[in-house]
């Protein structure tokens, strides 16, 4: 496309400072990685420095570089600093120091042809672009929501030859194959009005190991530093993938006060799935990009909440999912009494939303080992899971009985729903002790037409 049109094909020297793969650990380190980060990018361009912070050798090194023409600034991974170091006390600080590091930008303004920053977060002009005024957000503008990642049409048409090949290898119709594919890695939405955007990296490892659907998310890793923010702010996923939420979601944050919903919007765990207009202001309803995404968050989040290893979770989910899909509610009992059961003491924290979030993920996997509907409702720990013969009503209680649970299921319109079915229907009410984490008290009973 750039070739079709009349462009100033002139060349511009390039700074490239991408601060992936450097230390941030602490205020020291950060200085240290900065400057050898600035005297890498000088070496590339024949240039000695002299300064000696890393101010002032980036200052240096703009104006060495503009004496070849005006200066190309690409700025990667901008905000790495602060991520890793969200929480601790020299969080500020580095923060500070960054800024002073990035003002340097303004400063050499006139000898600038372009400057481009990316992260995966948005941190506050205030906090520390104050300087850099002239910066324009991208993040959810209309005309680049499909810049960074391949719409339906481009994977398609620009991977028409192996989405051919892997189909004859899997034995696939190509409509079923691409159906499928835009469930694992489709589904990133940077504009309620755009399209959505395939996740560029999983969807080239998909082709390159040969059509395996596999969980690719997990190399890429997950924050430490997110999963402790929802657990200490008792963060609630069922509400807020439940209800629609205001475009405040979105917006820039400030590093002592940062929201676990904008976070997770902006490192791609949540996405916008719709938007509706109340109040005259547009409201987003949000969930989890695609399987991919969900199936490694939902791992990782039961990881943090229970303390057991990614594969044990992954085991468990198989051998719930098993019970499930035969009918056998005694063995569904036990499996989850063992699970409950080895949670270590501290973890549950005595607290209800921990539960809410334990079950909210606990259902969202369960759902992609049954392949059935597998769901939470109404903002509470109740949930319906649905095999091929057989849907579960589940009802749980905290501190109180099961009995109680029973009957609340029963009292419920959408059982009288789920009877029309052609299904066996249990009904489960189980409840947990908060002071040691087990299940207490359990009740499972079919439901007579």
């Amino acid at each position: 496309a750039i070739a079709e049109i009349s462009y100033d094909w002139q060349e511009y020297p390039v700074i490239h400072l991408d601060l992936n793969g450097w230390d941030f650990s602490t205020l020291e380190k950060m200085q240290e990685s900065l400057c050898g980060l600035v005297a890498e990018c000088a070496v590339k361009h024949d240039l000695s420095l002299e300064s000696s912070t890393p101010d002032g050798m980036f200052r240096e090194l703009i104006t060495k570089v503009s004496a070849k023409g005006k200066v190309v600034i690409l700025l990667d991974e901008y905000d790495k600093p602060i991520l890793n170091n969200v929480g601790k006390p020299c969080a500020q600080e580095i923060l500070d120091k960054l800024k002073v590091f990035y003002s340097v930008i303004k400063a050499f303004e006139s000898s600038e042809r372009f400057v481009l920053v990316t992260g995966v977060s948005k941190f506050s002009h205030v906090s520390l672009f104050s300087d850099l005024n002239n910066l324009t957000d991208l993040s959810m503008t209309a005309d680049y929501a499909t810049m960074l990642g391949y719409t339906q049409q481009e994977v398609e048409t620009s991977f028409a030859d192996r989405i051919e090949a892997v189909a004859k290898t899997l034995d696939l119709p190509q409509k079923t194959l691409l159906s499928k594919i835009k469930t694992w890695y489709d589904g990133y939405r940077f504009h309620s009005n755009r399209d959505s955007v395939y996740n560029p990296v999983s969807l080239a490892l998909f082709f390159i190991n040969g059509g395996e659907f596999n969980n690719y998310w997990f190399d890429t890793g997950t924050p430490a530093f997110l999963i402790e923010l929802i657990r200490k702010t008792h963060f609630d996923f069922e509400n807020t993938l439940t209800r629609p939420v205001s475009s405040m979601a979105f917006k820039a944050f400030d590093i002592d006060r940062i929201d676990p919903l904008s976070l997770l919007l902006q490192t791609g765990y949540l996405t916008i799935q719709s938007m509706e207009m109340k109040f005259d202001m547009p409201w987003y309803r949000l969930d989890f990009p695609n399987r991919e995404v969900s199936v490694a968050f939902n791992t990782y989040l039961l990881n943090a909440y229970v303390g057991q290893s990614k594969n044990e979770i992954s085991n468990f989910c198989g051998r719930l999912a098993d019970a499930m899909s035969t009918g056998d509610v005694e063995s569904l009992r036990k499996i989850l009494e063992v699970f409950f059961a080895g949670f270590p003491y501290d973890l549950h924290r005595k607290n209800e939303n921990n539960f809410q979030n334990i079950f909210f993920a606990l259902f969202r996997l369960l759902g992609y080992y049954v392949e059935a509907e597998s769901r939470t409702n109404n903002g509470r720990i109740d949930a319906v899971v649905q095999t091929g013969q057989w849907i579960y009503l589940f009802e749980f209680k905290i501190d109180r009985n099961a009995a109680e649970a029973l009957s609340q299921i029963k009292n419920k319109d959408y059982l009288r729903k789920y009877m029309q079915s052609g299904k066996k229907v249990f009904l489960i009410g189980a409840n947990f002790s908060s002071e040691d984490g087990q299940i207490s008290d359990w009740v499972a009973e079919e439901a007579k037409p």
